[in-house]
């Protein structure tokens, strides 16, 4: 341990603090991390080949599900990583409802408002592609 990348290591990963309480509901939190992390990647790659007039936006979407190369797979990818983020986020707030950090109001507040923001966001995911339900789902 006196290598000091090794020290840095070992204190990182091995000799690392925790608190007595901690379970397998606080790894929500950076599990929500990895996926927003796949979502901005995946949604780059997915707009760069995006049409966004409305004539052309679902011709766009089979292109690139056809065409591209893996533009199926980054779809889909896009598309469940939405799904898994919204299934981490209700598992967050359950955990946060569970342990009482509802009392944090500052915390609480700025989780509402990041909560707000995300479910306006995958409104417009949702309504991107232009197709029947995305149309339909922008109607109502």
């Amino acid at each position: 341990k006196t290598h000091p990348l090794i020290k840095i290591a070992n204190d990182a990963l091995i000799d690392l603090p925790a608190p007595s309480n901690i379970s397998a509901w606080w790894n929500f939190g950076s599990l929500l991390g990895l996926c927003l992390i796949t979502q901005i990647l995946t949604g780059l790659f997915l707009a760069m080949h995006y049409t966004s007039d409305i004539s052309t936006a679902f011709s766009s979407v089979t292109h690139i599900c056809r065409d591209v190369n893996y533009g199926w797979l980054i779809r889909n990818m896009h598309a469940n990583g939405a799904s898994f983020f919204f299934i981490c986020i209700y598992m967050h707030i359950a955990r946060g409802l569970y342990y009482g950090s509802y009392l944090y109001k500052e915390t609480w507040n700025i989780g509402v408002i990041l909560l707000l923001l995300v479910m306006m966001t995958a409104f417009v995911g949702y309504v991107l592609p232009w197709g029947q339900m995305s149309f339909w789902g922008a109607t109502v």
